[in-house]
């Protein structure tokens, strides 16, 4: 006899494929239609009635996640820094595209060990700071579809999570842009803005703060993409002191009404928070409240609206962010043999569950896409090792 749950995952998958069928027909989605996502059909009750509340439930059992930084950086292994810290010009850095094959990253490889692992989701950088995006995008041809590797590696991420149960979080950097011709200046808030070259970059098409709307257009348009293309469990903002350096800059309350009206189950994340209203802070390494440092370093007001967000989701279902590498989030080849040991994983995710937070762990996947064959062992390991405590505390 079929249970209500079991219905409702019938009825969840029936509603995908009827969704593909639509848009292949170019026909506009059926009206109402909830389709349920396969990492919340344990929530399908509440999915029915509220689908961002089912998204927080979920979210709050979750305990875990896989963090991937991958991009051209990665070809580098001096990781995800390298053009900002070597000051590489823009020219140089844009020929890594030329070199990016990507040929060994697996979603499924990876998906079975974020489980193998004990892992209920994957946050993967769609965007970070250099620019290069790894997803279907019309808003720029430095992406992975352009490159050697000719790959969707988010859509392909995606499918594997789907497939297995997995919610997929998308990483977006939208307060630094290194490659776009109009993102502000170091001169404008913040010297991370851009690296500080001694040269004129002839990419860099900034002159006045008006040109920084061109940016923001491209930025939303590409949000857009992400979650209409994706309709991923969250995206996940950074860098934040981006942002603090100047508030008045992006929109973020629009930014993220946008994406909720667009996938109402999409959750929302920028650091310690931009306006208090995201679905969960994600700082790093477990770090409190920037605000005495950004009222420092930006000003009195900025640092009010640092404090006024981490007011406003101090007391959440938060998550901490580490990386198994001793700094970097992208590979860093120096790094080697270096890496955080199984104890050292397990004494994080207990520290984060104490603190009523999730555990966000990274790994900076190799230059050809495959996983640290160190850092499988490891997570392998902690997986067999929450295992067995979940099951002697049973017995």
């Amino acid at each position: 006899m079929t249970d209500r749950r079991d219905f409702l995952k019938q009825v969840a998958v029936a509603g995908t494929t009827m969704f593909a069928l639509s848009s292949w027909l170019g026909m506009p989605p059926i009206g109402n239609q909830k389709t349920i996502p396969s990492y919340l059909w344990d929530h399908a009750d509440m999915f029915i009635e509220d689908p961002h509340h089912a998204a927080l439930s979920w979210f709050s059992e979750a305990g875990s996640g896989l963090f991937m930084h991958y991009g051209l950086y990665s070809l580098l292994g001096r990781g995800e820094w390298v053009q900002l810290e070597e000051k590489i010009p823009v020219a140089e850095y844009e020929q890594l595209k030329m070199k990016f094959t990507a040929h060994n990253f697996d979603p499924d490889f990876i998906t079975d060990v974020a489980i193998a692992a004990g892992m209920k989701y994957v946050t993967f950088t769609a965007k970070h700071h250099d620019g290069f995006c790894l997803f279907k995008t019309n808003q720029t041809r430095y992406n992975s579809l352009h490159s050697p590797a000719k790959r969707d590696l988010v859509g392909e991420l995606k499918k594997a999570c789907d497939k297995k149960g997995l919610g997929l979080f998308l990483y977006y950097s939208i307060a630094a842009d290194w490659h776009h011709p109009y993102f502000s200046s170091r001169e404008a808030g913040w010297g991370s803005y851009r690296p500080a070259y001694s040269d004129p970059q002839s990419a860099y098409a900034y002159k006045r703060e008006a040109d920084f709307q061109k940016y923001l257009l491209y930025a939303r348009a590409q949000l857009h993409e992400l979650v209409t293309q994706y309709r991923p469990a969250g995206i996940w903002f950074d860098p934040i002191m981006g942002f603090y350096a100047r508030p008045d800059l992006f929109p973020m309350e629009q930014i993220y009404a946008e994406i909720r009206s667009h996938c109402p189950y999409t959750l929302i994340s920028f650091k310690q928070g931009a306006t208090g209203t995201e679905d969960f802070a994600a700082p790093e390494r477990g770090a409190g409240s920037f605000s005495d440092g950004v009222g420092k370093s930006f000003g009195e007001k900025s640092g009010l609206v640092a404090a006024k967000a981490w007011e406003g989701n101090k007391d959440k279902h938060n998550e901490t962010c580490n990386t198994l590498q001793s700094r970097t989030w992208g590979y860093k080849k120096a790094e080697d043999g270096k890496h955080k040991n199984t104890a050292q994983v397990l004494d994080l995710l207990q520290d984060a569950k104490s603190r009523n937070m999730n555990l966000l762990l990274n790994t900076g996947p190799l230059p050809d896409g495959s996983l640290s064959p160190e850092d499988v062992k490891t997570l392998r390991e902690v997986g067999r090792s929450r295992w067995s405590t979940e099951k002697n505390n049973k017995v």
